[in-house]
């Protein structure tokens, strides 16, 4: 039986809400909204960290990123009251990446897109990949989404070529040359990520959009803190509160657009049946800082926060004869799990001893069962840039723990009850605060976590 060709497209700071299919009545996205009708939505997935390095890596090896000690975005680095936790900057070559695996099982393999997992020789090229675009140590488009691009690993286009619809055009290009061999293609769009850019009819469509709805009328953002870093302790964190700007809807529009030209050409090439699409983000969406392009609401922050706004994700797999159309999940998985689960589905043995830290997501896929899982955890012991500080957490259930470093502090929160985070019940269940934080701890332990020190230099703002 032939396999199954995959297409893993991952979205770079996408929220949780910014899909008409997870709620946003501001953004438009048929496209991704009928993929979401022709597989499994899953409301309960997350990033295993709230920014893009950490969760790339945990995609492609099957780790969580303090198993790995890649646990920040690659050239992150701050202090506050803390000094930050060394970590690697780049994803071991001694790794088995997922693209290797397959690889072995016969499958072509091709990068498109950001990698940002390293420097040369880190690049995809040697982790697997056969074809490698786009994707080199970059976390952003350093020369914007308009060419020239100044990419090493993608030649420039015409002028003013837009980099969403460049890069699905090689996408394109690869499928349909690839032949009758099973292929995996990982597309890694670097959008929605900043700069915030797009052709000027996408903003003007989105300005007039925005004041025909009224939102130019409303309150946009609200003032908080300062940082609590040392090289930005004299700005305020920006939270945005509703969904508005006219440019970043812009880019997601883009997206949806491309997404919806790469899944016509499987149908020109009569590959739908033979193909699985998967759909997810490494990180929530910018809501606090870098001009807070989107908001998350009803999840609590976004971008580099321990809240669900940093991890909680948009997850649709579509896997045609496999999976029933229009189906929902609200299991908890996490990036992890993404390893297992293409090795199951291709027919491919488990190698346990490389994604240790996954779970095959299988039972869920087929509606058979659960997970023989107790909890998923969360190690990020860095300040982010959009406000967050160091901590742990674990999910249980319908329980989430957080432990901040500065400070120890612990908040429980019941996502059934709470989503939006606002009611820490930690005194009140001070039982299942000390199980879950005994859980996190045995784990931290485990994986030899790495803590952030005291800052000896630190000097609170006033």
């Amino acid at each position: 039986m032939k396999k199954p060709n995959i297409i893993f497209i991952l979205i770079d700071d996408l929220g949780w809400v910014d899909l008409t299919c997870y709620g946003s009545t501001f953004y438009e996205t048929p496209n991704i909204d009928r993929l979401a009708s022709e597989g499994m939505r899953f409301t309960d997935a997350y990033a295993a960290c709230p920014v893009c390095s950490p969760t790339r890596a945990s995609i492609l090896t099957g780790k969580y990123p303090a198993t790995l000690g890649l646990t920040n975005f690659i050239g992150g680095n701050a202090k506050g009251k803390l000094i930050d936790a060394p970590y690697i900057k780049e994803l071991p070559l001694t790794e088995k990446t997922i693209a290797r695996a397959l690889k072995e099982g016969g499958y072509r393999t091709y990068h498109v897109g950001k990698w940002h997992l390293g420097e040369e020789p880190y690049w995809p090229e040697h982790q697997g990949f056969d074809v490698n675009i786009a994707g080199c140590g970059w976390g952003a488009p350093m020369g914007g989404y308009f060419s020239p691009y100044r990419n090493p690993r993608l030649k420039d286009g015409p002028r003013r070529e837009y980099l969403t619809d460049r890069l699905t055009s090689e996408a394109i290009d690869l499928i349909k040359m690839n032949g009758n061999d099973p292929f995996f293609l990982y597309l890694a769009y670097y959008a929605v990520h900043i700069p915030i850019q797009v052709p000027r009819e996408y903003k003007i469509k989105y300005k007039e959009k925005a004041k025909k709805l009224g939102l130019d009328k409303e309150k946009t953002f609200e003032e908080g803190s300062f940082f609590p870093i040392e090289h930005q302790r004299n700005w305020r964190i920006k939270r945005r509160l509703i969904q508005s700007d006219p440019v970043y809807a812009g880019m997601v529009e883009k997206l949806d657009e491309n997404i919806g030209r790469l899944l016509h050409t499987l149908e020109e090439l009569g590959k739908v049946e033979e193909t699985i699409v998967i759909f997810t983000s490494d990180n929530g969406g910018l809501a606090t800082a870098e001009g807070s392009p989107t908001c998350n609401a009803p999840l609590s922050e976004g971008k580099g926060w321990m809240y669900e706004g940093g991890t909680r994700e948009s997850l649709i797999i579509k896997w045609p004869g496999q999976i029933k159309p229009g189906s929902k999940c609200n299991t908890p998985v996490t990036s992890p799990d993404f390893y297992p689960t293409l090795l199951e589905m291709t027919g491919l043995d488990l190698i346990p001893e490389q994604h240790c830290d996954g779970v095959s997501l299988m039972p869920l896929l087929k509606e058979s069962g659960d997970l023989d899982r107790e909890a998923i955890f969360w190690h990020y012991p860095h300040y982010g840039n959009q406000g967050g500080t160091p901590g742990s957490s674990i999910r249980a259930g319908d329980y989430k723990l957080i432990e901040f470093f500065e400070d120890n502090r612990i908040e429980l929160y019941n996502l059934r009850d709470d989503l939006g985070e606002n009611n820490n019940i930690a005194k009140t269940y001070s039982e299942k605060a000390e199980e879950l934080k005994n859980l996190l701890w045995e784990w931290r332990e485990k994986v030899e976590a790495r803590i952030p020190e005291p800052n000896p230099d630190y000097k609170p703002n006033g």
